[in-house]
């Protein structure tokens, strides 16, 4: 899903990226290895990424999800959104990277039941978080917190909700276009 209005400014480079876009580039070539399309789009923006990438990194680091429940966090939250390419790129990293059971991420990009209690647990609580705004009723916090997760990680969630709110909307916004590494992982 993208937004009826497309944004015509154009993808950076490091090359072309005007001052403090270029040294938010050079942050996001380092942490990820290269520039992918919604970074150059995201950049046009210097805080704009620069938010996405801190608060990113923070999440990958500090929210006490394992990998694979990272995955399942952003998947829930890119599919809510409806935004195809955070969909593929998470799908790609789910499968190769994080190691994600296959039926674990069949079920997240078909939005249906994941079968690990635990894992379904935090996927319900975070589509909850997400349905609600942060406004879960209590016996899916206390579903949330008897699965054993931590109220800490509650608040893990609001962060990757707002990581992926900046760069679902701006997906939508650019058109952004699936880059070549993630689009076997297309949403059909």
């Amino acid at each position: 899903m993208t937004a009826e209005t497309k944004l015509t400014l154009p993808a950076q480079t490091l090359e072309t990226a005007p001052g403090p876009g270029r040294k938010v580039l050079e942050k996001a070539k380092a942490q990820v290895g290269f520039i992918p399309n919604m970074y150059a789009n995201m950049v046009n923006s210097p805080g704009l990424l620069d938010t996405y990438l801190d608060g990113y990194a923070r999440f990958r680091a500090e929210s006490g999800f394992t990998p694979t429940e990272q995955e399942v966090v952003f998947l829930v939250i890119s599919r809510a959104n409806g935004c195809n390419y955070c969909s593929a790129a998470h799908s790609m990293m789910a499968d190769k990277m994080s190691k994600v059971p296959a039926d674990v991420l069949q079920a997240l990009r078909a939005g249906t039941p994941v079968a690990d209690p635990k894992l379904a647990a935090l996927a319900q609580f975070t589509r909850v978080m997400f349905d609600t705004r942060g406004r879960p009723a209590a016996a899916g916090t206390q579903a949330f917190l008897a699965a054993g997760y931590g109220e800490r990680q509650a608040l893990e969630i609001v962060l990757a909700m707002a990581v992926k709110t900046l760069s679902n909307c701006a997906n939508h916004l650019f058109h952004t276009p699936v880059d070549d590494m993630f689009a076997a992982y297309k949403v059909a």
